[in-house]
């Protein structure tokens, strides 16, 4: 569901082939399906079956049996056509300055400037009007979709912890990075029983003092006879395999921050504590998070988007004049609560923000300001100020797994929406050609 996150010219010249309506090629010789009022033509159909088997090609795959092909394409085309009606419908509008925004991500992930991007579609015998009538199209259904399957992917904190609990389950206890803490009470190769005993009342006790809350890495440094006590008995992160398998065992059922019961090995009496987890398929244990501000106009029926648009563009020129403070151009026409701090959105983590503005902010380098850009919030100006790499904290880690289940929600619930609105709509199929 990310907006247009497209990395090689051949996937941006893919959505150039989609939507082919707008195109500039032969006129179709006959239809083969009419969605609603309006006709899907065999021209649409070849060069998106064109389209589809370039990319199995390029991606390695047996091509399937053509019949099916050719049906699962036009499939595809009645649920766009019938997505682009409702959004329509319903007011959904894309104005020339996104399709311009998002021709320049295109090229800037490309690492093309916009004129060599476009001589590249040139020489594929891409017309411009037509890549950017599809690229039209795909805003479009990108933000219909959005809408409309947003409410169908609210995670619950039920629902990540069971994530977190089937992916520990799932997982071979070998194959986590873990970082663990310890406090050792070594006991002595010639210790009487008696001896023994005294030491592991002490450990204990030290095992009562970490559950009740103390500093584990005070308790570390003050009691641990390990050569890490200065370190808070911290042994870092890395690979569960590389840690003695008394401890990869004792910690298997540990959540961060969990703490082990009593561990008895020949060198005596360990508590452990699990600090830090890296499941494949998890959250990373550090990102790199973004400190942005932005001014944020709220379209309505005293400002349309283009005005917003338009109005954001005058307020950049300024600051990139230097004739404004950023801060202060917030504080006076940004319509989000952010306005008082002028704009400063504070430190972000990954999938803290809608894609739309995540994705445009991740583009910028610190001190650059974007074009104007539409969210489902409204239109914004983004200032990036600085980045930082930071181990994530249980919360953070958290909301990546929020933002993970969000997005499978999506894909899941998609196919549900799109059968909805098919089987509200007017389709007739014609005899296709063998």
């Amino acid at each position: 569901m990310k907006m247009l996150r497209l990395t090689t010219i051949s996937l941006a010249l893919s959505i150039s082939l989609c939507q082919p309506a707008h195109s500039q090629q032969q006129q179709a010789d006959f239809i083969v399906a009419i969605v609603n009022t309006e006709p899907i033509t065999f021209n649409e159909l070849r060069l998106e079956l064109q389209r589809a088997q370039q990319q199995i090609a390029q991606q390695r795959r047996p091509q399937p049996e053509r019949a099916a092909l050719t049906r699962e394409v036009l499939d595809g085309l009645i649920s766009d056509r019938l997505q682009l009606q409702v959004a329509r419908e319903t007011g959904i509008r894309v104005d020339d300055a996104a399709v311009d925004l998002a021709e320049q991500n295109i090229a800037r992930q490309n690492q093309l400037d916009l004129a060599e991007l476009r001589s590249r579609l040139k020489a594929e015998g891409m017309p411009l009007a037509q890549f950017r009538a599809n690229l039209r199209d795909q805003i479009t259904l990108t933000r219909l979709r959005e809408r409309d399957l947003e409410p169908r992917a609210r995670v619950s904190e039920l629902d990540i912890d069971q994530y977190l609990r089937e992916a520990q389950a799932n997982q071979d206890p070998q194959s986590r990075q873990i970082n663990l803490a310890q406090i050792l009470v070594a006991v002595p190769d010639d210790a009487s029983p008696e001896q023994i005993d005294s030491l592991q009342a002490r450990a204990q006790e030290t095992l009562r003092r970490a559950r009740a809350g103390e500093d584990f890495a005070a308790l570390a440094r003050e009691r641990s006879d390990a050569a890490d006590r200065s370190n808070g008995g911290q042994m870092g992160l890395r690979a569960a395999a590389r840690y003695p398998t008394l401890f990869v065992e004792a910690s298997a059922g540990l959540a961060v921050g969990g703490i082990s019961a009593l561990l008895r090995s020949g060198a005596g009496f360990h508590i452990l504590k699990l600090i830090e987890l890296q499941l494949p398929g998890m959250p990373p244990a550090a990102v790199t998070q973004s400190r942005a501000r932005h001014i944020l106009l709220r379209p309505g029926p005293q400002l349309s988007e283009a005005q917003a648009r338009e109005q954001l563009t005058g307020l950049r020129q300024r600051l990139l004049g230097g004739q404004a403070f950023f801060a202060v151009l917030a504080r006076e026409y940004s319509q989000d609560s952010s306005a008082a701090q002028g704009g400063d959105l504070g430190w972000a983590s990954p999938g803290m923000f809608v894609p739309e503005f995540e994705q445009v902010m991740n583009q910028l380098a610190p001190g650059q300001i974007s074009e104007p850009l539409v969210s489902r919030f409204g239109v914004h100006l983004i200032e990036v100020l600085e980045r930082r790499r930071v181990e994530t904290s249980l919360r953070e880690q958290r909301d990546a797994v929020r933002a993970i289940l969000r997005e499978k929600k999506l894909e899941e619930s998609f196919p549900l929406w799109a059968q909805d609105l098919r089987a509200r709509a007017y389709v007739e199929l014609r005899e296709l050609p063998q």
